[in-house]
């Protein structure tokens, strides 16, 4: 996740008790589609993805790299600059406290996005009245996803916190990271049929990113997106972006 305009700020103040934060980029066109942001990264996530490109995020423990009364403080200056602020991870969901920054940021005017893998469907429901977009990733089809994640019936739960999303009136982008080393054209298949089948109808498939990536084999083998595949999975889910 992340721009290529992004500047991230480091600066050693005392954490206050909101959730850790791990870093600010200042200006995002990508992370909010359509949005002038600015994006917050929290710290901490169950995932090991073998794909993952921001592994640094990953140890739950750590103090804040900036204070939220800073990072409050900054945002008060972007206000007719900015749109919007994002929350990515790490996995934002994992501190409860999350709701207590979105409603800050909120009153401030800016419209919020959050960047999930929707692990948490308890916190994720308590977010969605407050959130204005959702990238929300889904890693494989659920029966699969402990291979991916390491987490046990990490299926189940994303299964959940996207139903709960899509009965809500919440805008939203699902999106699939692709590497051929770890999704087959079948698993994309039966990712596209669950996706139908639980209602949703826009996809994006993400070209899979070497950038900050610590997994060597992903890092050597090549993969593609296969074009006749991807005519395929729109007979499920018909709107479909490759990216």
């Amino acid at each position: 996740m992340g721009a290529a305009l992004h500047r991230r700020i480091i600066i050693d103040n005392k954490s206050m008790s909101l959730p850790t934060v791990a870093g600010l980029s200042q200006f995002s066109t990508v992370d909010y589609p359509g949005y002038l942001c600015a994006v917050i990264y929290t710290q901490g996530c169950p995932c090991r993805c073998r794909y993952c490109h921001n592994t640094s995020l990953q140890p739950g423990q750590g103090s804040s790299v900036m204070s939220w009364s800073t990072i409050m403080g900054w945002l008060t200056t972007r206000k007719g600059l900015l749109d919007a602020v994002t929350f990515c991870g790490g996995e934002p969901t994992v501190h409860k406290s999350l709701l207590l920054a979105i409603k800050q940021v909120k009153a401030l005017g800016f419209n919020v996005a959050l960047h999930t893998s929707g692990l948490y469907p308890h916190n994720f429901a308590n977010l969605l009245p407050h959130l204005d977009w959702v990238g929300f990733d889904v890693k494989s089809p659920f029966a699969r996803y402990p291979d991916i994640t390491r987490i046990p019936g990490s299926g189940g739960k994303v299964k959940e916190s996207l139903e709960r999303m899509l009965s809500r009136n919440v805008s939203y982008e699902i999106r699939t990271t692709i590497h051929n080393t770890i999704l087959s054209s079948a698993d994309l298949v039966l990712m596209a049929q669950e996706l139908r089948m639980i209602g949703v109808s826009r996809w994006v498939l993400q070209r899979f990113n070497k950038a900050g990536c610590a997994d060597l084999e992903l890092i050597a083998s090549p993969t593609t997106i296969d074009g006749d595949l991807v005519a395929r999975l729109r007979a499920y889910v018909p709107n479909i972006l490759v990216r």
